[in-house]
């Protein structure tokens, strides 16, 4: 038995190709179905790695009663999330507006014309079919009563988002009434927010340590380090293989929602390395190699793009789907693999009431430091460092043997180039070519596979083929990769690719009157409403990275009309920021803005060693640019000189006298 779905790539849809429900894909032939048969829709939301999402499939969609009741009297609709963002986020809006709350599976129910009227996100069986038959009976007896409703909530979900005909002065000062609001909810025990399920946030973690470097708040460096560390230490880092699972259940990082997201993964390369850069700390350094080396082993692929998570799910010893089966370790298992070391691997990763999971499973983490176990068990730091080496190979080729969780093997352009900027971060923080040559490769990947010839992006690349036209998160991110990639090699080609795709922004994604840009293109379809995405979350919202990229281009290419763009979208951003937290980006972007805001020119022959030295060093606040010989980049342009190396500082478009001086340039920029 199949459905439509069987002609889709996405991993997720395909996972329902079977189902006995008469799934159909979104697009405007199944909408125009809707209306033509005068029937609800029911949009049914998730995601390849989704754990709730397999149990409703096999408790609900997978069952003939439950299909026969769908089938009937809705024209159903599954929808992968990564696939259609702008999809999934107006029916979240709806579905928190109804519930308050939200997550996947998110299942809405929807009038013939694709307004919401009903929603929540994991329902048991009978639970389902009982809410079905209810929303079908009251849409055949009373569909002015729904049509109301509808209307209604239509309303609300237009009225979310930012203030009417506010604008907010662009002051740092502000920041300092933000962070004595947000520092009540830090946890200084573990590092995070004093809460559970704990998500990782990496934006937030990169404004805080920008912030506390440009003011010299070691409280909150000290913060961010304790964040990062407890993190590290924790079963959401897999110490076995590395990288990152989504967020962990619990208030300590101890057990993950095991699935592995490529976003995630990208971002914290990125702050991981941002963090070594300022604190030189070892740990931190493992993190980036561990992870780096992970992604390159199951993600990248021969063409150069990184697929996009590994499930959380995978098959047990019973051959039955189960959360972390994959990752998880008995006792028995441990004492034959570790042996003679057994006692002190359980001091080491807390094979304890600490690290206990459930029904006798165990989820590796650290409590202490490698260098507070050694002290204590009087055994040499190195020692026990080789050890903790050879016990995590000893546990990955054994781990190797079980079976693998399922791979989401679409590549997302959005996702590609958070990727793509992790792999350059660490390439600057720990100087290894290799994390180069992989960035250098995805560029390529995404310029020959992912860019048209029209000139927009797609979104999705599968089977060798890319598909979606691509929405506002995919350029900004591009962009933002492209920029960093030119921090890393001078090669003003990134700028131009770079501006091309702000420039194709401005004409197919930005709305003069919002001075924002939408999340979907004016060549697609509309949805209900437009989507005009603000707030930081776990990824930052696309209009505070194009705001950004439009104050560095605006910069690099001496363009006056970018910058205004940026300080009017951060304008009509300010006066709706409640809590700093989830609007972290724009305070980042805020700061370049101020006072704090440099940038240098290096211009001259051999300069590559000092771009190697600025790119190691952490300064957030600087934009870097050079060239060896007569550059076309207007921020450069008439300042190569031959056979001299000038270093141009500049300040709020004011640039010092050159200098050969490069020490007193680089404690400038220091203090």
């Amino acid at each position: 038995m199949q459905n439509e779905l069987t002609q889709e790539t996405s991993p997720y849809l395909l996972q329902h190709a079977n189902n006995p429900v008469h799934w159909k894909a979104w697009n405007s032939k199944t909408l125009a179905t809707a209306k033509e048969k005068k029937k609800l829709i029911l949009v049914s939301i998730g995601y390849s790695a989704c754990h709730w999402c397999h149990v409703m499939e096999h408790e609900s969609f997978e069952n003939e009663e439950v299909a026969e009741v769908m089938n009937q009297h809705f024209i159903n609709i599954k929808v992968d999330r990564e696939e259609r963002p702008d999809v999934d986020a107006i029916y979240m809006k709806a579905v928190q507006l109804m519930t308050g709350r939200g997550g996947w599976p998110l299942n809405v129910v929807c009038l013939p014309d694709g307004k919401p009227v009903w929603g929540g996100t994991y329902f048991r069986k009978n639970d389902w079919i009982n809410t079905l038959e209810q929303l079908q009976e009251l849409f055949q007896n009373q569909p002015e009563k729904m049509l109301e409703y509808a209307n209604k909530l239509h309303e609300g979900i237009e009225s979310l988002g930012l203030s009417k005909n506010e604008k907010g002065e662009i002051n740092v000062t502000v920041l300092e009434s933000f962070l004595s609001k947000w520092e009540k909810s830090f946890d200084w025990e573990y590092g995070g927010y004093a809460k559970a399920p704990k998500f990782m946030m990496p934006t937030n973690y990169h404004f805080l340590l920008h912030y506390g470097f440009l003011t010299k708040n070691e409280k909150l460096i000290d913060y961010v380090n304790l964040t990062l560390t407890k993190m590290a230490f924790g079963g959401i880092f897999d110490a076995v293989d590395g990288g990152f699972s989504r967020y962990s259940v619990d208030n300590k990082w101890h057990v993950p929602h095991f699935e592995k997201m490529t976003y995630d993964n990208g971002q914290l390369l990125s702050l991981y390395s941002n963090a070594y850069k300022l604190t030189k700390n070892d740990l931190f350094k493992e993190i980036i190699e561990k992870t780096t080396s992970f992604v390159e082993k199951e993600w990248f692929t021969n063409l150069g793009g990184f697929y996009s998570a590994l499930d959380a799910d995978s098959n047990n010893w019973e051959n039955q789907l189960e959360e972390g089966a994959f990752y998880v370790w008995t006792t028995e298992e441990l004492k034959s693999l570790i042996n003679d070391d057994y006692e002190l691997f359980c001091l080491v990763f807390n094979i304890n009431d600490f690290g206990h999971w459930e029904h006798g499973n165990y989820v590796l983490i650290q409590k202490e430091s490698l260098a507070v176990i050694s002290e204590e068990q009087n055994i040499s730091l190195d020692e026990l460092k080789l050890k903790k080496k050879n016990w995590e190979k000893t546990l990955y080729h054994y781990r190797e043997k079980r079976p693998k969780p399922r791979l989401d093997d679409k590549c997302l352009t959005s996702w590609n180039a958070i990727m793509l900027k992790g792999f350059v971060e660490s390439f600057k923080a720990l100087e290894n070519e290799n994390y180069l040559k992989i960035a250098k490769k995805n560029a390529h990947f995404i310029l020959e596979k992912l860019w048209s010839s029209d000139g927009n992006l797609f979104h999705s690349y599968k089977n060798e083929k890319a598909t979606i036209n691509g929405f506002l998160e995919d350029y900004a991110f591009v962009i933002d990769a492209f920029i960093a990639l030119y921090e890393a090699t001078f090669d003003e080609t990134w700028l131009e690719h770079a501006k091309n795709l702000t420039n194709y922004c401005l004409d197919h994604f930005y709305d003069e009157t919002k001075q924002l840009f939408r999340f979907t293109s004016d060549l697609d379809e509309a949805l209900i409403i437009a989507h005009f995405e603000t707030e930081d979350n776990v990824i930052p919202a696309s209009n505070s990275v194009m705001a950004e990229n439009l104050f560095k281009l605006s910069v690099y290419f001496e363009n006056s009309y970018y910058e205004k763009v940026a300080r009017l979208m951060l304008e009509q951003v300010l006066p709706s920021i409640d809590y700093p937290s989830a609007f972290s980006n724009w305070l980042s972007v805020l700061l370049r803005f101020s006072d704090y805001q440099k940038e240098l020119a290096i211009c001259g022959e051999n300069i590559s060693a000092y771009r190697l030295l600025l790119n190691r060093s952490y300064l957030p606040h600087v934009l870097l640019s050079g060239c060896e010989n007569n550059a076309t980049l207007p921020f450069l342009k008439n300042r190569f000189i031959e056979n001299k190396t000038l270093f141009y500082l500049c300040q709020n478009k004011t640039c010092l006298a050159p200098t050969t001086n490069f020490e007193e340039v680089y404690k400038d920029l220091k203090n």
